[in-house]
């Protein structure tokens, strides 16, 4: 997998740059943002996501790790592709494009051309939870005892419970006392349930 690529800009267009980096000429994918970034450099380094299939070899460019991440987000979705990420990219930036997932706003979503009303909310249920807790409640993934949630998580859906009720009960737990034992989560957690 190329993670970046850190060359010489041969060409800039809305949708594409060409990167030369020792002799060869890479072909990104790009959008507006990324664009907007680029103008008036020679020399860039820009991260990549690269795209496998048996018929093409596609490399997608972005100007910071906080849009490539966002359009990693948005192609796991059902029904949205590259493009379509690329254009939703290009039409908002990935703070607005966040923000509108987080605060369920589908009229902004569905301001982009190429998303309809379906898309906006799926595009919204998919990534609203794993959006709002990178945004929002991160110091879930933070707490040394995470791996003792972990593990609790474990063994509580082993028992039969969902696992999206678990680990609800077990960010709540965590937020409310951290340095837990696994049995003393798991205890607590029995309780919610």
């Amino acid at each position: 997998m190329i993670d970046y690529i850190k060359g010489s800009l041969t060409r800039l267009t809305p949708t594409f740059v060409t990167v030369e980096t020792y002799g060869v000429g890479y072909f990104v994918n790009i959008s507006l943002t990324t664009f907007s970034k680029l103008e008036n450099k020679s020399e860039i380094k820009i991260l990549i996501h690269e795209i496998i299939r048996e018929d093409t070899h596609q490399l997608y460019g972005f100007a910071d790790s906080l849009e490539r991440e966002i359009f990693r987000h948005l192609i796991s979705v059902t029904g949205v592709g590259a493009n379509t990420a690329r254009m939703m990219l290009s039409s908002l930036n990935p703070v607005e494009i966040e923000q509108a997932i987080i605060g369920s706003d589908v009229n902004i979503l569905k301001s982009i051309k190429g998303i309809g009303l379906k898309t906006a909310q799926r595009i919204i249920v998919d990534l609203k939870e794993k959006l709002g807790k990178q945004a929002g409640s991160g110091e879930i993934f933070a707490f040394s005892d995470n791996t003792n949630r972990e593990e609790a998580l474990s063994a509580l859906v082993m028992l039969g419970f969902a696992k999206s009720a678990v680990s609800k009960v077990l960010d709540k737990i965590v937020r409310e006392q951290k340095n837990l034992t696994v049995e003393e989560m798991i205890k607590r957690a029995l309780k919610n349930l």
